[in-house]
């Protein structure tokens, strides 16, 4: 089985944002927008950092062009459920309740977001009640 990876570092998580959000970027692209006006020491430190997102993987380089392209290896929706399991666990005993419960009662949710988030929990609870069903059908 393999080892999950490491937790990203906010430096790493900048990186992943510009990613998710811009697409393929090289060092170069990545570098001006995380270190404006800067020298090649900001420069050697990104590349530095996307060398060890890669051995993590959490990034992919494209090495067919000149100019390496780097771009996500994890999508956004994995990283924020592996954190809101380690979450759950460390803090709620695995049980995603209080967390769902925060966030149900948080004011600062949209009124589209309450009701994408009610959505998510009576899809979620027809998925159990359909499995139950299933099993108790076999057994």
């Amino acid at each position: 089985m393999p080892r999950e990876p490491r937790d990203v570092t906010d430096a790493e998580l900048a990186i992943l944002q510009l990613l998710w959000d811009r697409g393929r970027l090289s060092i170069r692209q990545l570098t001006d927008v995380l270190h404006p006006d800067s020298g090649p020491a900001q420069y050697a430190t990104v590349k530095k950092q996307l060398a060890r997102m890669e051995a993590k993987r959490l990034v992919r380089r494209d090495r067919s062009l000149f100019v390496h392209l780097f771009s996500p290896a994890i999508e956004r929706q994995e990283l924020v459920g592996r954190h809101l399991r380690n979450l759950a666990e460390k803090i709620c005993g695995g049980s995603f309740a209080p967390i769902v419960g925060y966030l149900g009662s948080a004011k600062a949710l949209t009124p589209q977001e309450r009701r994408a988030l009610r959505q998510i929990i009576d899809g979620a609870g027809a998925a159990e009640l359909s499995k139950g069903k299933r099993a108790g059908k076999k057994g």
